[in-house]
């Protein structure tokens, strides 16, 4: 019963991820939001995502206290409960209120996401603590190839719904929005069904038989964890080491476009980023339970700083590629981040101490956005898309403070356990 319990509530997880994959998918409504609602404004409509990505940190911490009380299955109900909400009320957003974004998708949908991404993260780990990475991998890679799966049923939507939005005038994008309302509730209302954490010591011979990729045998509360310095450093090695993603996720099909690759290819772009998303997550996560997770960052950062500085010089079908590998390697680090924190600060309270983690990604997400915004914005204007280069060589330099921090981590990361 135990076994059928745990996968159970692991296929719920992966299909309540899949659906959340959606909102990564952010460039596909870009352009028409841009210039529908905010009077062609990149960064004004890239504040959207980054607003989902800032409160998502948030989310994850109230979802993580909430759990104690009242446990998975009501905080991830309310959790799809938000988000649809959120999404719904964007749907009806007209550019003289184009501000209602922020505060419907972006802080609603950004704490409803929250709610449910790691609580269904944190229940994962529990059933499987002796492979922490792998089962971490599985759940967030379905995130990731919710974007494959949804990047071209949403264009198609978008299209049938009244194609894309123009100076001023709204498209189908808010259409399109009404109906993922109506998923998210769906598909996280059953989900919750499902979810259930395991009994005390569930699996505790295979964590003793595995101890590497088990990690810490403490479990840190909240307010333990904030008070060591090893929080500070994955907090804010998380802040640089998701810029470059994030990046190219919100960008990736006006990147494409801008290097004369015409619509097909650049939707080409859109899924790529989202496939090989989810294939790092999945991957990556599953190296790490052999390699460690520092060790496995570090090397992820040194792809992503790498491929970062390739945006520019990449020509033609290559800048697919460059694509590909940056999501490559953004997955990668987010499958890695929350076995991190479990590994230092233990699984019991992983919800909650995950969601303060995630202000870090939250900080990361706005640096991103305006930054990739602005720029992209010059670039426009003087319709070049070279003036973008900054921006990437930005989140390159920042890709390196991550790795030095994560040196930092590697060596002084165990005493976090001690005491």
């Amino acid at each position: 019963m135990g076994a059928r319990q745990g996968l159970f509530a692991v296929i719920a997880s992966v299909a309540i991820q899949l659906t959340l994959g959606i909102i990564y998918i952010w460039s596909v409504f870009q352009t028409g939001i841009a210039n529908a609602i905010f009077d062609g404004n990149n960064a004004h409509a890239a504040m959207v995502f980054s607003i989902v990505l800032a409160l998502f940190g948030i989310g994850g911490l109230i979802a993580g206290k909430l759990t104690v009380k009242f446990g998975l299955r009501r905080v991830i109900f309310t959790g799809g409960l938000i988000l649809s909400t959120g999404t719904l009320i964007a749907s009806f957003v007209q550019p003289e209120f184009g501000w209602l974004l922020w505060l419907s998708y972006g802080l609603l949908g950004g704490l409803g996401m929250g709610f449910t991404y790691s609580t269904t993260i944190a229940c994962a780990q529990k059933w499987y603590p002796h492979k922490k990475g792998m089962i971490t991998g599985v759940i967030v890679a379905a995130l990731g190839f919710g974007g494959v799966i949804f990047t071209p049923l949403i264009e198609w939507m978008i299209e049938a719904f009244g194609g894309v939005g123009t100076l001023h005038q709204v498209g189908g994008e808010m259409m399109t929005l009404r109906v993922l309302a109506g998923v998210f509730f769906v598909v996280c209302t059953v989900g919750s069904i499902f979810t259930k954490e395991p009994p005390e010591g569930h699996m505790a011979d295979k964590v003793a038989a595995n101890p590497k990729a088990a990690g810490t045998a403490r479990n840190f509360t909240s307010k333990e964890m904030i008070k060591t310095p090893q929080f500070y450093l994955l907090a804010a090695a998380f802040i640089f080491s998701v810029i470059g993603g994030l990046m190219m996720i919100g960008f990736a099909r006006p990147i494409a476009m801008a290097h004369d690759l015409g619509e097909t290819v650049a939707t080409i772009g859109v899924i790529a980023i989202a496939l090989f998303n989810s294939i790092g997550r999945l991957f990556w996560g599953a190296m790490s339970d052999k390699l460690g997770r520092t060790t496995t960052l570090i090397i992820l950062l040194v792809l992503s700083g790498g491929m970062s500085l390739m945006v520019n010089v990449a020509e033609g079908i290559l800048i697919i590629v460059v694509i590909a590998l940056i999501g490559f390697s953004f997955g990668g680090i987010l499958s890695n981040f929350p076995a991190l924190t479990s590994d230092l600060f233990g699984s019991k309270y992983m919800g909650e101490n995950y969601g303060f983690v995630l202000i870090g990604f939250g900080v990361g997400a706005i640096i991103a956005s305006q930054v990739a915004g602005h720029f992209a914005n010059i670039s426009q204007y003087y319709d070049d898309i070279g003036l973008l280069s900054p921006a990437f060589i930005t989140a390159a330099i920042f890709a390196t403070l991550a790795i030095g921090i994560m040196l930092v981590l590697r060596v002084f990361g165990k005493k976090a356990t001690q005491a």
